[in-house]
């Protein structure tokens, strides 16, 4: 128990250092890091690599060997592919239905490799999560038995790599306004069943970038883009799957197939504005709408 404490708090404040580490240096200004914004601003996406890099140090104090290195190797792809689409955007395809197409058509989009990559990368951390499984699970036991199927095991772990890389994805959705992806994030960690030695350390290591980037993401004067988005989602995305059931990943991976198709055909933005509730959560601490 104290030795999770103090690996908790000492992940939390590596996230934050870190964070804040780049997120105020002379990248910040840099050109090839300013965008404009919704609102017509200038904004720096340096805080998608300041975050990635906050969750990944912050990862390191993470107990159980195979947990940290699925988390590492996930948060690491999906954070580096986030930044190849950030920096080095090529194609006009937009979307989950774009990329595909563009794919579908022989083009090589960054979109397009992020779309292969994050998901192969979410399979293989789902695949060393697998091996790694005790009794030390929050719901129930997730040890291989001797008469589960090898098609079975396989299944478990697509799937589980789905809710990893679906979640990627659906914080990469939801970044469209300031605060909206670390808001989404934080909430989760608060209102998910926690267990020392599995969820500890992780959740802090998000919860210490997630409050190093707050300031200035709320002001919209920096944004998580792609990198930080997929980056975070990746990480979180890790947790819920390690800390759920086989039949709790399977309903989790259709809600987020569901609100994937759903982000195809209607604007989250315009959901959330027109939900009570939603609306006054998602505007909270927000300065520039």
């Amino acid at each position: 128990m104290i030795r999770s404490l103090v690996s908790s708090a000492v992940a939390g404040l590596l996230g934050y250092t870190a964070t804040r580490a780049i997120l105020t240096s002379k990248l910040r200004t840099h050109e090839r890091v300013v965008r404009t914004n919704h609102a017509g601003h200038d904004v720096s996406l340096v805080e998608g690599p300041a975050v990635t890099a906050g969750l990944v140090a912050g990862s390191l104090l993470i107990e159980a060997p195979r947990q940290r290195a699925a988390t590492l190797l996930v948060t690491t792809v999906a954070g580096g592919l986030g930044a190849v689409d950030d920096f080095l955007e090529s194609g006009g395809s937009k979307g989950l239905r774009g990329h595909l197409s563009a794919l579908a058509h022989g083009q090589i989009t960054t979109g397009g490799i992020k779309v292969i990559g994050i998901p192969l990368a979410s399979i293989a951390a789902a695949t060393i999560l697998r091996t790694g499984r005790s009794s030390h699970g929050l719901f129930s036991s997730r040890a291989t038995t001797a008469g589960q199927t090898w098609l079975g095991s396989t299944v478990d772990v697509v799937v589980t790599g789905g809710v990893i890389a679906g979640t990627a994805n659906l914080f990469n959705l939801l970044d469209l306004r300031p605060g909206r992806a670390l808001k989404a994030g934080l909430l989760t960690l608060a209102f998910m069943p926690h267990k020392h030695g599995l969820t500890w350390a992780p959740s802090a290591a998000i919860a210490g970038s997630s409050a190093a980037a707050w300031p200035d993401d709320l002001d919209g004067a920096a944004m998580l883009g792609d990198t930080g988005a997929n980056a975070l989602g990746a990480a979180l995305g890790t947790i819920v799957a390690e800390n759920s059931t086989a039949t709790q990943r399977r309903l989790l991976l259709s809600g987020l197939v569901g609100l994937t198709l759903l982000s195809e055909k209607v604007s989250f933005t315009s959901i959330i504005e027109s939900t009570p509730g939603l609306r006054e959560i998602d505007a909270f601490g927000r300065e520039t709408v």
